[in-house]
C-alpha cells in the first residue's frame, strides 16, 4: 500500500475551505499595515478547534502581532476564558486591542503585557494554563519549550507556529540559523516524554505537544 501525500492543490483547498469562515479580514489587513505577518486561516481554525476540545479558559500567547491568533483562539475559548498575550511591540499590541474591541471582546478577558516573552513567562503561573501558542523569535525557542511545558496543567497544549519555516525545515540543504532553530525545536518537542506530540502541515507548520 502506498502512503498518500498531499499536493501543492490540497494543501492550498485546506487553506481556502478555512478562509471561508475566517473572522479576521480587518486583523488580517492591519497586520500587513504595520508590516507582521499574521498566521494562515487554516492554523488559525486549528487553534480555534484545540481551544473547544480543550474547553480553554486561560491561554498564553507570545507574539501578539496584530490580533489575528487571539481571535481565532477566542472564537474557541470559553465565554469566560482569558487571553494572556505577550509582544515586545507596542504597536503590535495597540493593533490587537483595536481587533479585540472590535469584535466585542471585553477589555476583561484579555491581558496585554508588553515585554521579552523570556522575561515574562518565568512570572506566570506553573500548572496554569490550558493552551501555550508560540509565534515568536526561533533564538528563543529552547526558553519557550521549558516555559510552556512548565506553565501547561497536565492535558494542556503547547503549539509552535512556523515550524516548517518557509518550507526551508524539510529542505536539507537550508542552513540559515532560523530553519536549523525550527529543526532542532522540532526535534525537542518530539523527544520530550512530558509531551504527546506531532507536526501539522498547515500555514508555515504548526508543532503541537500535549502535556502528558
Amino acid at each position: 500500500m502506498v502512503e498518500a501525500t498531499l499536493s501543492e492543490s490540497s494543501l492550498a483547498f485546506t487553506e481556502e475551505w478555512a478562509q471561508a469562515n475566517d473572522p479576521t479580514a480587518a486583523a488580517r489587513e492591519r497586520a500587513r499595515e504595520i508590516g507582521c505577518e499574521p498566521i494562515s486561516a487554516a492554523a488559525g481554525a486549528t487553534l480555534r478547534l484545540l481551544a473547544a476540545a480543550s474547553g480553554a479558559r486561560a491561554i498564553v500567547e507570545v507574539g501578539t502581532g496584530a490580533g489575528v491568533s487571539g481571535l481565532w483562539l477566542f472564537e474557541g475559548m470559553r465565554p469566560d476564558g482569558v487571553l494572556t498575550t505577550i509582544d515586545v511591540e507596542a504597536e503590535h499590541q495597540r493593533a490587537a486591542k483595536e481587533a479585540f474591541t472590535e469584535h466585542g471582546i471585553a477589555s476583561t478577558r484579555f491581558r496585554l503585557i508588553n515585554g521579552p516573552a523570556t522575561e515574562v513567562l518565568p512570572r506566570l503561573t506553573d500548572s496554569a494554563y490550558d493552551i501555550v501558542f508560540i509565534d515568536a523569535d526561533t533564538a528563543s525557542n529552547a526558553v519557550y519549550h521549558d516555559q510552556a511545558v512548565r506553565l501547561l496543567r497536565p492535558g494542556g497544549i503547547v503549539a509552535f507556529y512556523g515550524a516548517l519555516w518557509q518550507d526551508r525545515v524539510a529542505n536539507s540543504s537550508a542552513r540559515d540559523a532560523d530553519t536549523l532553530a525550527q529543526r532542532e525545536l522540532a526535534k525537542t518537542v518530539r523527544d520530550d516524554e512530558r509531551l504527546s506530540s506531532c507536526l501539522i502541515a498547515v500555514g508555515d507548520g504548526l508543532l503541537l505537544g500535549v502535556k502528558n
